[in-house]
């Protein structure tokens, strides 16, 4: 009865964590108004996807599977959130979906769309707390939420024997 209590405040905790991350990030671009770049977009993801399973976690905590596809998702959210941090600081190249120069459009149509949209370049730090950027800041929480799990999984698997 202890141990499935314990777990349930960890997936508690993950869900809360998730969801005042994806809270903050909605927070700054529509109240404080700092346009996301498509990285920063995409960031968000794995946290809906953490949101869902560590709900999951809570109602069915006997099952292993929900911290694997937990550990999974900020395995995940690490490596976007470091290709993130590291287009930011000049390490690696921004992908053409975060300049917005499409040179494969041929229609004039989409070519206006684009030109008129407003695509907030990868490498811009718009926003900073604390002195770090968004993608440093999720790169930081991505690895700590997933030592965190793996210590959990490895005490779960510790008590199973």
């Amino acid at each position: 009865m202890n141990k499935i209590f314990e777990i349930k405040k960890f997936y508690t905790i993950i869900f809360i964590i998730s969801l005042l991350s994806l809270i903050i990030a909605l927070y700054i671009e529509f109240f404080l108004g700092y346009q996301p770049c498509k990285l920063c977009i995409y960031q968000r993801i794995p946290y809906l996807i953490a949101i869902f399973f560590a709900f999951l976690g809570t109602s069915y905590s006997k099952n292993l599977i929900w911290l694997y596809i937990l550990l999974i998702t900020f395995f995940s959210s690490f490596l976007l959130s470091g290709y993130h941090f590291g287009i930011e600081q000049e390490i690696f190249k921004e992908f053409s979906g975060c300049t917005g120069n499409s040179i494969n459009i041929i229609d004039k149509n989409e070519l206006l769309k684009l030109l008129n949209s407003e695509v907030n370049s990868c490498k811009n730090i718009d926003f900073k707390i604390f002195g770090f950027s968004l993608a440093a800041i999720n790169l930081l929480l991505s690895l700590v939420i997933f030592i965190l799990i793996l210590k959990v999984i490895k005490n779960e698997k510790n008590k199973q024997k």
